[in-house]
């Protein structure tokens, strides 16, 4: 399984660790990858989602933002999306208690490369079938993947648009969609009242007719 690991403080995008597995049977060019990669962290900022999902092609890029610094893994598309946050969910917690207080001190790329033995470990306990199947019960403790926001890589890239941008759409369209069906809530609730109101008046006028008619 083709796949790229990278770990880089958000403020600058540095790369502070990696970790790359080719396969040479999928034909894939894994130094574009790694350059998109790159170039994603770069734009990260304090605004952007911190959970996302970025479509290329038969590949996703899926991230995650804690503490300021960016856990991305580049996989195929058909690897399940709940088992790539779990495993960037486990980078992030071990490589924090590590290297959590240097992060902010460091200036060179790939400061703690050592840490991709443990990459490698865990990586392989996710990929692995057998332990995918015992991993279930720990997906289901995440946040529902299908909240994750979801964009396309080359789009975000060329157009050289934000991801806190998008963020921003994401949100105002969510936004939209619930006051649409506030006032679709509310409309419905002035027909109905109407309807009733209509069907009283029809009734108290029919009971004041036969009163006074036939009384």
């Amino acid at each position: 399984m083709t796949s790229l690991t990278m770990i880089a403080r958000v403020a600058d995008g540095l790369p502070l660790a990696a970790s790359i597995q080719e396969d040479e049977q999928s034909g894939r060019d894994l130094q574009q990858y790694q350059s998109q990669a790159k170039q994603l962290c770069r734009k990260l900022n304090a605004q952007s989602p911190d959970r996302c999902t970025l479509e290329a092609g038969d590949m996703n890029f899926h991230y995650i933002i804690a503490q300021g610094v960016c856990y991305l893994f580049l996989c195929e598309a058909s690897f399940p999306k709940k088992m790539a946050f779990a495993y960037l969910e486990d980078l992030h917690s071990e490589f924090y208690d590590q290297y959590g207080r240097r992060v902010p001190t460091v200036t060179r790329p790939y400061s703690f490369i050592e840490f991709d033995t443990y990459i490698q470990k865990t990586k392989k306990s996710y990929i692995d079938s057998r332990a995918r199947r015992n991993l279930g019960s720990i997906n289901t403790e995440l946040q529902d993947v299908q909240r994750i926001m979801v964009a396309n890589i080359e789009e975000v890239l060329q157009r050289g648009e934000a991801l806190s941008a998008l963020d921003t759409k994401a949100s105002n369209l969510s936004t939209m969609s619930k006051k649409y069906r506030s006032d679709a809530k509310y409309l419905n609730t002035r027909s109905t009242y109407a309807k009733v109101a209509a069907v009283a008046v029809f009734f108290v006028t029919l009971i004041i007719y036969v009163r006074f008619w036939w009384l």
